[in-house]
């Protein structure tokens, strides 16, 4: 046990005069009468007020000291003590990722609510000197409150604490098919980062200020074993109590069915994949109801989900017009999470490549013309394939000529040309050369050998210019040849560029089997570039590359009614929209409805609420869940006070009692 305020037993001292009144002699007034027979009682009281006399019991000054040193001692603020966690600060972590608004049973508490309450104790435990500091991590980390002592300010930054419809395992998240305003899809893709490893470096950078020797940290498991960080301070790992059975969608995509022997017509249409998977303990049959935006009901299958196992779906989807898919899924029994059981995907309007070549490039021409689902145009003149209306309108550029650099397309494959940014750097000369390596693991060189292919033209870069040199251009050499890259390949936003610095007439290579596989490559590369390939359903976090008019504002309304207003770039991006939540977001642009874009979860650790029994760290150190909740000091003031006041009742009912046994 100890005290928090032993400066307060001063009040000690109050017990002295508490006593002394008792031993005060009573003034009263001298008068003479003829007799003292009826004034003994008089007598005797004088002998109790005198301080000479011995002090007889008094049970009122008895019960009025027990008062005093009850109430002097809950001034002290007495605590027991609570082991390891009595330090000066303590930051607390929470999960509040998807699989925290999991339940245990039917109308029962989420992760988090469990995880709050146990919180809410350590928060009214707190001692005056003690701070504590709130940070959470979804997708990323979030500090809710500096450290502080003020209870009222961490129970309101608790209560704001919510659970957001993302998971905490990093991982790649295919962005799915986005369209411009003259409906030509494109592609992209976003990183996500380790949740838990963001919450550590973000309590790491509170310690350089205010130092602390443990971090509490309250979560479901759910996120990867391993944490690349090192650690530098004692991790309490509370795992919460697991959650009921539950079941959900993982995975929602679509692939493009080519026509069969045809160019021309959407009648390919798509190949819809869903993929159903559960947790350990789930199992029983489920619905998965197939609609279109507006609630068109277009297909419906019953399955059974069985422990440990997951069910395939596949069904097909036209490709006339581009259309909105909701997956919804309805499972019969209890299911614990309800964020995954609904998947949104965009579809475009399955269409031909779009396609320019220049007229001199008849190899690439002839390779075109043979591929399905290729619509093919070769132009004399470059202004003959500029934008009307600022829109791309090719998918795949591949040219020879100057003049065609102002053409627009998503992916643009240059001939013989040194980009100008690069021509500093790398110069073009006459005289043989040959291949010496090139990235095998680049989807537009797959299955192609370059072994020995003779080249007329010879680049070259420049003395002391290596390939960290083009890198930090942006730009990726993709094939090396003996003086210098003979190919590049850079990002530009939307745009996926490459470079080729000789021109392939002057070499072999149009007479290589290895070229038709090349073209069909780059074909497929362009495809997954505009979209016309996959389609993925958009996961929760951020909406990536959202295209819209360039340089417009534009208003985000969540599928909870809430608002933001963004502003798209140069290229017309909307870039880094956050979508905490499952549903629908619409992008409006003077009260205008732009485009809807559906996000879901759509990730397999967060259905089958995965559980990690121990975090590794750097260097061997691991640290195990515990289950045990964390011992915090135990403030004994208020029960002090109120025995104080059991004990202030009790004398004024004895003393104002009527021999009767009723209240004066």
């Amino acid at each position: 046990m100890g005290l928090y305020a032993l400066s307060s037993a001063w009040l000690f001292t109050l017990i002295a005069p508490l006593v002394l009144f008792y031993f005060l002699k009573l003034k009263r007034p001298r008068l003479e009468i003829p007799s003292l027979v009826l004034w003994r009682q008089v007598l005797n009281d004088r002998r109790v007020n005198s301080p000479l006399q011995r002090f007889k019991r008094n049970l009122l000054l008895l019960l009025q000291l027990v008062l005093l040193v009850l109430l002097v001692l809950a001034a002290m603020q007495p605590f027991w003590r609570g082991g390891r966690l009595r330090a000066q600060r303590i930051p607390v972590i929470i999960d509040c990722s998807a699989s925290m608004g999991a339940v245990d049973k039917p109308g029962g508490a989420t992760r988090l609510q469990v995880a709050t309450k146990e919180l809410g104790g350590m928060i009214d435990s707190l001692a005056p000197d003690q701070e504590m500091c709130l940070i959470t991590f979804g997708r990323a980390a979030r500090k809710q409150t500096d450290f502080t002592n003020d209870k009222r300010a961490l129970r309101e930054a608790l209560r704001q604490i919510q659970v957001e419809d993302m998971p905490s395992d990093p991982s790649t998240v295919p962005g799915g098919h986005i369209a411009d305003p003259q409906g030509v899809p494109r592609y992209g893709a976003v990183n996500l980062s380790s949740g838990i490893e963001d919450a550590l470096r973000v309590a790491q950078a509170l310690a350089r200020s205010d130092p602390f020797e443990e971090v509490v940290m309250f979560s479901d498991g759910n996120f990867p074993p391993r944490a690349y960080f090192d650690l530098s301070f004692g991790l309490d790992y509370q795992r919460l109590a697991p959650a009921g059975p539950n079941v959900g969608i993982t995975s929602l995509n679509a692939r493009r069915r080519l026509p069969a022997g045809g160019q021309a017509g959407t009648e390919g249409g798509w190949d819809v994949f869903a993929l159903i998977e559960g947790s350990a303990d789930a199992e029983g049959p489920v619905t998965v109801e197939i609609s279109r935006e507006g609630g068109d009901v277009v297909g419906m299958e019953h399955v059974s989900i069985t422990k440990g196992t997951a069910h395939r779906m596949v069904f097909r989807a036209s490709g006339d017009s581009a259309s909105s898919l909701k997956v919804t899924l309805i499972p019969e029994g209890f299911d614990s999470l309800a964020c995954d059981n609904v998947a949104f995907l965009e579809l475009p309007l399955s269409r031909p490549l779009r396609t320019y070549v220049s007229a001199d490039l008849d190899g690439y021409r002839r390779v075109l013309e043979v591929l399905e689902g290729v619509s093919v145009e070769s132009g004399g003149e470059g202004s003959a394939g500029l934008p009307a209306s600022g829109g791309p309108p090719y998918d795949l550029v591949i040219t020879d000529r100057e003049e065609d650099l102002a053409l627009e397309g998503t992916t643009c494959c240059y001939v013989g040309l040194v980009p100008e940014d690069l021509r500093e750097l790398v110069s073009v000369e006459e005289g043989g050369g040959r291949v010496v390596d090139w990235s095998r693991s680049s989807p537009l060189l797959q299955h192609v050998e370059l072994n020995d292919v003779v080249i007329a033209d010879q680049p070259r870069s420049g003395q002391d210019v290596g390939e960290s040199d083009y890198e930090g251009r942006g730009y990726e050499v993709l094939i090396h040849g003996e003086s210098g890259p003979l190919l590049l390949q850079k990002r530009d936003r939307a745009k996926l560029l490459f470079n080729f610095l000789f021109h392939s007439d002057h070499s072999t290579l149009p007479y290589r089997v290895g070229f038709p596989v090349l073209v069909s490559n780059l074909v497929q590369v362009a495809r997954e570039q505009a979209g016309l390939a996959e389609a993925h359903g958009r996961r929760t976090g951020i909406l990536s590359g959202v295209l819209v008019q360039p340089e417009r504002t534009c208003e985000i309304r969540g599928p909870e009614g809430e608002t933001r207003v963004e502003r798209s770039d140069e290229a017309g991006v909307l870039s880094g929209v956050p979508a905490p939540r499952v549903g629908y977001y619409d992008i409006s642009e003077g009260g205008k409805l732009q485009s809807r874009i559906g996000a879901s979860l759509l990730a397999a650790s967060e259905t089958k609420l995965e559980r990690v029994e121990e975090i590794k760290f750097a260097e061997d150190l691991s640290v195990a869940a515990s289950s045990v909740a964390p011992e915090t000091d135990r403030p004994l003031w208020s029960v002090l006070a109120i025995v104080a006041f059991c004990v202030l009742l009790g004398e004024w009912w004895y003393f104002n009692r009527d021999p009767r046994g009723t209240l004066k």
